[in-house]
């Protein structure tokens, strides 16, 4: 898989995705509604992203950034050169670009964010925010930045403007991608992923940071659920900051046909699974209490 994430005119949002797979939405663009595609990197950087439009009838218009405004280019290819010059930005292969005739595309420079001015004591409450949002590791830039601008905000003063917010968030999420450079192998996280993966291959709706909290999930869980799917599986965003502060993570489930005996069963499926990924579990097979995943070390490498 391409180390990347792909963003669609029409929502859109592909993880991961194969060579083959980003041919094919590049082959795609082009009618009403669906006419480009924003490339970044897997984890994302703030001012790196390959971006390409296309109307049907006429050639591709590609973009590339490398951080900096003076580092921004663009051309325009057929298909094939496209997707090629595409594939080797997702790849980071040397030369990729070559062959196209890129131009700088001249764009002014943005102008100095002024520095916060905060007393210490909110800065630093801000800043643990935000690098707790970073330790659970399911937020965007963009949602952190939303995040930073409003976690001050009082009826009568907004102390963090957007640009101030940005600058910020960048800043520790670049601390944090640095951090996670140094991380070996295979996290847990990355372990319970592949587990919930398994699961709803079995039938079992299984959804990562789902909802703020227990009521919301449970009355959205349903409407997640495939065809078929016997039972659910999830954890909500306060279970994540739990984990994330080294508590272990809270796992809620249950059958769909409401019965102890099935809820029962989903959850032996649930602890099954997790011990395939190598993740331990504590749960007394009572359908009426969640299952905890302990002990776990939740080191959740960044996306974007």
């Amino acid at each position: 898989m391409l180390e990347i994430v792909v963003e669609t005119e029409n929502w859109e949002r592909h993880v991961r995705v194969s060579a083959e797979e980003l041919a094919g939405l590049v082959r795609r663009i082009g009618g009403e509604g669906d006419r480009f595609l924003v490339i970044q990197r897997v984890p994302d950087l703030p001012g790196v992203f390959a971006q390409v439009w296309h109307e049907n009838g006429g050639d591709y218009s590609v973009e590339h950034r490398e951080g900096t405004a003076d580092r921004h280019f663009e051309t325009t290819a057929g298909l094939d050169a496209t997707i090629a010059a595409l594939t080797g930005w997702a790849r980071q292969d040397a030369g990729w670009d070559s062959g196209l005739a890129w131009s700088s595309l001249s764009t002014p420079p943005q102008p100095a964010v002024p520095p916060l001015d905060l007393p210490d004591a909110d800065r630093e409450q801000l800043e643990d925010r935000v690098r707790k949002a970073l330790a659970g590791g399911y937020s965007s830039r963009v949602q952190l930045t939303e995040l930073a601008e409003e976690y001050l905000v009082t009826e009568d003063s907004r102390p963090v403007s957007r640009e101030q917010a940005a600058a910020l968030v960048d800043r520790l999420w670049l601390e944090r991608v640095a951090e996670q450079a140094t991380w070996q192998g295979e996290t847990d996280p990355e372990r319970l992923t592949r587990a919930f993966t398994a699961l709803e291959q079995a039938g079992i709706t299984a959804r990562e940071n789902f909802t703020c909290c227990r009521t919301c999930g449970q009355d959205e869980i349903g409407g997640e659920s495939a065809p078929g799917a016997r039972g659910f599986v999830y954890f909500h965003s306060q279970c994540t900051d739990s984990a994330a502060a080294g508590h272990g993570l809270t796992l809620l489930y249950g059958g769909f046909d409401g019965s102890a005996e099935t809820t029962t069963a989903v959850g032996d499926e649930v602890v099954a699974a997790l011990a395939a990924a190598g993740l331990s579990t504590a749960w007394n097979r009572d359908p009426g209490r969640s299952i905890t995943v302990t002990p776990l070390d939740w080191r959740r490498r960044l996306v974007g």
